[in-house]
């Protein structure tokens, strides 16, 4: 089972959570509220996504690399993956 699936409830609620500030976001945006407090909306949802993006890395690394429990290649297989993750999200 993947880490994905085990966690899947804490990782849902976070996702769940995220939209409700996007949601709030858009709000804002539809009420034409001023830009310090859309600004602060943006920066709830970077934040928010950059937390889960740090959870499911952690739990990557845990599973997928670290684990003494898998083999050379699939530690390899893992570092590539997380590698090529990381290259599309810093661009």
């Amino acid at each position: 089972m993947g880490h994905t699936v085990r966690e899947k409830t804490k990782l849902l609620a976070r996702v769940r959570r995220i939209r409700g500030q996007v949601e709030a976001l858009e709000r804002a945006l539809e009420a034409e509220k001023g830009c310090a407090e859309v600004l602060h909306q943006i920066a709830a949802v970077r934040g928010a996504i950059q937390g889960l993006m740090a959870e499911v890395i952690e739990d990557h690394v845990d599973t997928h690399i670290a684990s003494p429990a898998i083999s050379e290649a699939e530690r390899s297989q893992g570092a590539d993956e997380l590698i090529d993750v990381l290259r599309t999200y810093l661009k």
